[in-house]
């Protein structure tokens, strides 16, 4: 589907809660365009100049080479933009528009839904194994062996975020000089040796520490992610998968009230690691119902606000947090 999609389509509008998913569909489409020069814009500087997108999209490249337009947006943001370019009567570059915070039912999609030359695509949170099928699909493209438990180190330690686990591929293919024509067997020793993060060296105790409610422990894990160079877009991402996986988990969950009980459960259908069952159970307690409601569109608000104002995004970024440890702690 997505050969034929990169043919016949010249607009592709990737969304839904799953952002890593939406960003790597993305760059599969770009890979599959050819090489191109890169245009990159938000979706704030569209919804300031619509007719920028279409200008982008006719103009030709300064050394007469191939475009892309690429865009990071936040819900409807780019409508007014898209809408001008479809009305133009000059088929321009490929579009490749990446929106957190929307659906396939927002306006964006709708205009584009019915559209021969344009793909919508939603991204729903996948789990584990979803993840780790993934990992070993594109193990298997890049000429590398894997087992299942490596797959799932490596789902873990990228935090279920696909792009993270592209790139360990890359690595591990690289560091082993694996292709499809010369297929190479990848173990923990060369995955050690690339250096791939793990999640104790990665966002996750941030996340656990502030949806926990622990506040000496959340000041401790922001100091060592400004210490890490830990990017804050990137931080945010990974409370926005934790928390579509506490809805997920907690509409699985219902009215019931042993959610010890509901986790091993989960754990047998390894939708759920065993070491992160003491983290969720307390997260469970603390963000339900109305509260994980109000807290997925916080992260959504945030989120918004850091694509919109990146210079001050760490700043915005550690006062939200505070916020939300302390919403957590009551």
């Amino acid at each position: 589907m997505a050969v034929r999609a990169a043919q016949e389509c010249r607009i592709f509008f990737f969304c839904g809660p799953d952002e890593a998913g939406a960003a790597d569909a993305a760059a599969r489409i770009a890979r599959l365009l050819g090489e191109a020069e890169r245009v990159e814009m938000t979706g704030a500087d569209l919804r300031r100049d619509p007719v920028r997108l279409a200008d982008e999209a006719r103009s030709v490249s300064l050394f007469g080479d191939r475009r892309q337009i690429h865009i990071r947006t936040a819900g409807d943001e780019t409508f007014d933009a898209v809408e001008t370019l479809l009305s133009s009567p000059v088929e321009g570059w490929p579009v490749l528009i990446v929106a957190t915070s929307a659906t396939d039912k927002s306006r964006v999609a709708k205009l584009l839904a019915d559209r021969p030359d344009a793909l919508v695509g939603m991204f729903h949170p996948p789990d584990m194994r979803a993840v780790i099928d993934s990992v070993r699909d594109m193990a298997g493209a890049a000429g590398l062996r894997m087992t299942g438990d490596l797959a799932e180190r490596i789902a873990r330690a990228t935090a279920l975020d696909t792009r993270m686990a592209r790139s360990e591929i890359e690595k591990l293919a690289l560091y082993l000089d694996a292709s499809p024509q010369s297929p190479r067997t990848a173990d923990a020793a060369a995955l050690d040796a690339v250096g791939a993060a793990t999640e104790d060296d990665g966002m996750m105790p941030v996340v656990n520490a502030v949806l926990s409610g622990d506040s000496r422990r959340m000041g401790a894990e922001l100091a060592r992610a400004r210490e890490l160079g830990i990017n804050p877009v990137g931080l945010l991402l990974a409370f926005e998968r934790r928390a579509a996986q506490l809805a997920q988990l907690a509409g699985r969950l219902g009215t019931r009230s042993d959610i010890n009980s509901f986790l091993e459960q989960e754990m047998a259908a390894r939708r759920v690691f065993f070491r992160d069952k003491p983290d969720l159970a307390n997260q469970l307690k603390r963000w339900r119902g109305k509260r994980l409601e109000r807290l997925l569109e916080r992260l959504i608000s945030l989120h918004r606000s850091l694509l919109a104002d990146s210079r001050n995004a760490d700043l915005q970024l550690w006062h939200a947090l505070s916020e939300i440890t302390r919403a957590a702690s009551r």
